[in-house]
């Protein structure tokens, strides 16, 4: 499947700022299930822009402005090439797993080992061990338990668009069983994490259809978010042993939940991987409008 993805980003700033420095997470990664076909971007005011890749082999840009401004246009584009999540079976079982990762003295350490720690948005906690156990029963394979702990979730959570923010914390979205995509990702990675496995978080973005007979509605879409947990089983797999898990759809496959899916960047939680975050000098209130469209290449 060819994508093509925009991803709109506008601030009005009154009054003005005199200075800001920006990060942004806007290009996608190349993956065993996309190819990144062409990525460019454009901001307005213009300003030389700093290309590299973070601690989690994300592509990330930075760019400073100097003079006073009122506005920011940032306008990602992007055309990419999924394909279906490979397949493979694993046996391994939730507790050898959470095992390789616990700390032993005078042993090498996994790589993925920072994975296994909460974080802010998404901490260790009992409430979500509570939540997370009868999924992991004794003996159960770790891929299995987990696709059953996101369709369970499915099952007892509301999506609701607006009843939570950014700062609503994972715990009292647990306590309420609604949010949204980013609140379901950061509960279920608190889960994993308190069971003892490694998880990440994963932006990115998913393919939606409007009804039948409908037109496609430009800047309609939304950017999405979803978790995966590490099979140490399959690391030498082509997914790199990572099984992605999309609470929101209740869907699940190895590096991907499917090729409707566009993976821009993991972390640890949303803090490692926001689209776009600034220090600003100055200003005051300020408006903020997203606009993100995705839509097969050429439609």
């Amino acid at each position: 499947m060819r994508l093509a993805i925009t991803h709109e980003t506008r601030y009005q700033y009154s009054p003005s700022v005199q200075t800001a420095q920006h990060v942004a997470h806007l290009q996608p990664a190349n993956t065993p299930c996309q190819q990144v076909l062409h990525h460019e971007m454009q901001i307005e005011p213009g300003a030389p822009v700093e290309h590299s890749i973070d601690a989690f082999l994300n592509h990330r840009a930075y760019w400073a402005l100097t003079h006073p401004h009122d506005g920011l246009l940032v306008r990602a584009y992007s055309e990419i090439q999924t394909q279906e999540p490979a397949t493979a079976l694993c046996r391994q079982s939730w507790e050898s797993v959470r095992e390789h990762f616990r700390y032993r003295g005078g042993q090498a350490g996994d790589v993925h080992s920072g994975f296994v720690f909460g974080s802010h948005h998404a901490p260790v906690h009992e409430a979500f061990l509570a939540y997370a156990q009868s999924s992991f029963t004794p003996g159960r394979p770790l891929m299995q338990a987990a696709q059953e702990l996101t369709t369970r979730m499915h099952r007892d959570f509301s999506y609701e668009s607006d009843s939570t923010d950014i700062n609503t914390p994972a715990l009292e979205a647990l306590t309420l069983k609604r949010g949204v995509c980013q609140d379901f990702a950061h509960i279920l990675l608190a889960c994993l994490r308190s069971m003892g496995l490694p998880a990440r978080y994963v932006s990115g973005y998913l393919l939606t259809q409007p009804p039948p007979g409908q037109a496609r509605l430009i800047g309609s879409d939304a950017s999405h978010a979803w978790a995966s947990v590490y099979l140490p089983e399959l690391a030498s797999h082509a997914s790199q042993g990572w099984l992605d898990l999309d609470p929101t759809n209740d869907r699940c496959g190895l590096a991907s939940p499917g090729e409707d899916y566009v993976r821009l960047a993991v972390g640890r939680d949303f803090a490692d991987v926001s689209p776009l975050r600034g220090v600003l000098q100055g200003g005051g209130a300020h408006t903020l409008d997203v606009a993100v469209t995705v839509a097969p290449l050429g439609e």
